[in-house]
């Protein structure tokens, strides 16, 4: 619970680090650095544990789940770029409602009324936090809810890849097949000349925030990873929710953004649906099991 927690608590200095560089920066160029610094960061842990052997099978899925991350992050940037810190991630966070509905459509995993219940109310959540946002700022306020589609089935595709592949070959293959096709969308953006698809001249202040940026997403998930050895995923998900205070924390200091108090109510909904679906969840979760134990 003490790795998830500051796992979750250091993700906001990436998505900080991500809106200081948006000032100057496309959201493309900032998605390529950060998957970029990923790749470089985490080819050590490849090198040291011999990670190079990917499981029959698995190749093409782990590009795609690198990609529906790129995807997401890279949505989820470009809404940094309008958005402040903590209506962004508050908006985000239907993901685990849109996750709990693409396991039963995608995984034929049971869908029952009390869950389809606490979606529809994290749905209204979002919708809360949504009509000031898109009146402030537009439809860019939809871009996060484009990310948590995009996180969900990346989520479900690690899940279908988590028994056969490792967690440092799953982080680094899908870091580097990002950073590969980000590159290559930059260089058709720079010839094409569409604008805010090229590439910057960063100063020694921004370098540092790549730097930083690159460290606290690897450092971060590699937390993550390491908190599932320990406990429970059910256990640690409602842990999520600290990213929250940590972006409004964020948000508050460095931008001097201060959320709506319809974010606060809207955000109070998804949290309450979030920690339904997982208590939900521990509770199909003993039933499996005790099952198992009869036979």
């Amino acid at each position: 619970m003490a790795l998830i927690s500051i796992s979750m608590l250091k993700i906001p200095g990436l998505d900080a680090f991500a809106k200081l560089l948006g000032a100057e920066c496309g959201w493309l160029e900032i998605t390529f650095w950060r998957f970029f610094m990923q790749t470089v960061l985490m080819l050590p842990f490849i090198i040291a544990f011999g990670a190079w052997a990917i499981p029959k099978g698995t190749l093409l899925l782990q590009m795609i789940r690198g990609l529906l991350l790129a995807a997401a992050t890279a949505f989820f940037f470009a809404a940094l770029k309008t958005l402040p810190m903590a209506e962004a991630i508050s908006i985000f966070f239907m993901q685990p409602m849109i996750l709990t509905l693409l396991s039963a459509l995608l995984l034929g995993e049971q869908l029952r009324i009390r869950r389809l219940g606490a979606i529809l109310a994290g749905f209204i959540g979002t919708l809360i936090i949504l009509q000031p946002s898109v009146l402030a700022f537009g439809w860019a306020a939809a871009l996060p809810m484009a990310s948590a589609l995009m996180m969900a089935l990346y989520m479900i595709v690690t899940r279908h890849l988590s028994a056969q592949v490792g967690a440092i070959q799953m982080q680094f293959l899908g870091s580097a097949t990002s950073m590969f096709v980000l590159a290559g969308l930059l260089a058709l953006g720079s010839w094409a000349g569409i604008s805010g698809a090229g590439v910057t001249a960063l100063s020694l202040t921004q370098i540092s925030w790549v730097i930083g940026m690159g460290i606290i997403a690897t450092s971060a998930h590699l937390l993550m990873v390491l908190s599932t050895k320990y406990a429970p995923a059910n256990l640690l998900a409602p842990f999520q929710y600290l990213e929250i205070i940590g972006a409004s924390t964020l948000g508050f200091l460095v931008f001097g953004d201060v959320p709506a108090n319809t974010t606060f109510a809207g955000v109070s909904i998804i949290i309450i649906s979030g920690l339904y679906l997982f208590h939900r969840e521990r509770i199909s979760a003993r039933r499996r099991n005790a099952a198992k134990g009869q036979e």
